[in-house]
C-alpha cells in the first residue's frame, strides 16, 4: 500500500509537519486550498510563521502532549471540520497531521446506542 499515493488526490486537506512545524507534505487538496500562501512552494518552510501567538502555543502543547484539537471554522462561505492530532515513530511524537473537511451546509447527526 502506498500511503502518499492514496492520499494525493484525497478529497479533503491533509498536511503533514514535523516536531520543528516544518511542512513535510500537503496533498494536492492543502496545495490548492493554501494557494495564496504559496500552494506547494510551502513544504519545507515553517508553519509557526503563518500563524498566530495564541495558535502556535496551541500546536506546541499538541506535540509537547500528544493532544489532538479538533474545531470547525467557516471561510470564504464553506463550513469545515478542522481536525489536528500527532503523528508518531518509535513511540514518540513526531509531529501533526492536519484534516481539513469541508462541511456540507445541513448535515444529519444520529446518536446510536
Amino acid at each position: 500500500m502506498n500511503l502518499e499515493k492514496i492520499l494525493c488526490d484525497y478529497p479533503y486537506a491533509v498536511t503533514v509537519c514535523d516536531t520543528e512545524g516544518v511542512i513535510l507534505y500537503m496533498n494536492r487538496k492543502a496545495e490548492s486550498t493554501f494557494t495564496n500562501e504559496g500552494g506547494a512552494a510551502l513544504i519545507g518552510t515553517n508553519m509557526f510563521e503563518c500563524h498566530s501567538p495564541a495558535s502556535q502555543k496551541k500546536i506546541r502543547e499538541m506535540l509537547t502532549n500528544g493532544t489532538s484539537n479538533t474545531y470547525t471554522i467557516e471561510k470564504k462561505g464553506q463550513k469545515k471540520l478542522i481536525h489536528q492530532a500527532p503523528w508518531f515513530e518509535d513511540g514518540k511524537v513526531a509531529g501533526l497531521v492536519e484534516l481539513s473537511i469541508v462541511l456540507p451546509k445541513e448535515m444529519p447527526h444520529f446518536i446510536r446506542g
